[in-house]
């Protein structure tokens, strides 16, 4: 049987177990800094710890299972990476913007939403991961970025999989990266983005956490969003709605709708226009974000002057809209386009 791996171990956990061992649960404070801020894994290291301490960590506990097995980087500085477990893979994206480096995870393995232009529901969900699994993939984007004096400034939850389908893991991931004993990644720059399932937003509302909340809409309208992402079938948009304005009432938090522009989709005034009006009286805003084409989907994205377009509608009637920049056009950088070539779903 595998040892369950430290970095599952949110600070609170660690605490417990140095507890139940009998030991003084500041030796959680320690082992946090020794796997966070010094980012070291091997125990017998830990010069704080004593033998008897090193000895039930490595008896109990493993720690790296990751590994990199492909590293893309485009010619505007994202890189991509295909990060390898014992018995999966999955992808990891490092973006720089103004405010620093961003760093994009994956939260399953394979994807079961099955949204039609999304490369990640190519491959169907294998499994969950674990919260160590997804602070290994910014354990790793951290280390890499040291020598050049910069650190991970914002996580999202926004690659493979759907987060709210892994809640639990994702929430002790979120504790993990935001303790200000570990890499203390503030809640407010760490993003959680959901295609849509109600009862966790609700949840999520009730529990109220300080992490952002996105929501990848990507239609203003049932009948289209039926036909785009399989999701709505399950909670349509009035169902969302009455969720997200539940959310608000309980959090003074603004809610982000990301919407991928589609050629001859949903890239109309007319759609622009039914977006403002189901989001009014949010306190909300419309992130528009380019599609990176996947051949199998079909899909195209939009050219600038119709993003352009579809935005200036939006804020005309009232409506906050980024226009994010694109990014990783020259590699894989779609969701789940690196493992799917790798895993030979398409070439």
């Amino acid at each position: 049987m595998s040892k369950k791996s430290i970095y599952d171990l949110t600070h609170q956990a660690m605490k417990d177990q140095f507890t139940a061992w009998g030991f003084s649960s500041f030796k959680a404070d320690q082992l946090f800094n020794w796997l966070y801020r010094k980012k070291i894994s091997d125990f017998d290291l830990m010069s704080d710890m004593s033998k008897a301490q090193k000895s039930l960590l490595n008896d109990t506990y493993g720690t790296t299972t990751l590994h990199l097995v492909e590293r893309q980087q485009s010619k505007d500085g994202t890189v991509k990476y295909l990060f390898g477990f014992d018995d999966a893979k999955v992808e990891c994206v490092r973006m720089h913007y103004h405010f620093g480096y961003s760093v994009c995870i994956s939260s399953q393995v394979g994807c079961n939403m099955g949204c039609k232009f999304c490369a990640s529901g190519l491959l169907k969900k294998q499994r969950d991961l674990t919260a160590g699994e997804m602070v290994q993939q910014v354990l790793y984007v951290a280390k890499e970025l040291e020598p050049l004096n910069e650190r991970v400034k914002n996580i999202v939850i926004m690659g493979t999989g759907e987060p709210f389908d892994n809640y639990e893991n994702v929430m002790d991931f979120c504790a993990i990266v935001n303790h200000p004993k570990g890499l203390e990644i503030g809640a407010r720059h760490i993003t959680i983005s959901t295609c849509g399932i109600v009862p966790k937003i609700r949840l999520f509302a009730d529990q109220h956490h300080q992490y952002n909340l996105a929501i990848s809409l990507h239609a203003p309208t049932n009948a289209l969003r039926d036909t785009l992402m399989p999701v709505n079938h399950a909670y349509p948009l009035e169902e969302l709605m009455d969720a997200l304005s539940y959310y608000a009432s309980k959090n003074n938090r603004k809610i982000t709708f990301e919407y991928i522009l589609l050629r001859h989709v949903n890239d109309t005034d007319e759609h622009a226009i039914a977006l403002a009006k189901l989001v009014k009286g949010l306190c909300a805003y419309v992130n528009l974000i380019p599609y990176n084409a996947v051949d199998e989907n079909g899909f195209q994205g939009v050219d600038m002057g119709v993003a352009l377009r579809f935005y200036d509608v939006l804020m005309k009637h009232g409506v906050k809209a980024t226009l994010r920049a694109r990014h990783g056009d020259d590699i894989d950088a779609a969701c789940g386009q690196l493992r799917a070539k790798r895993e030979g779903v398409f070439r």
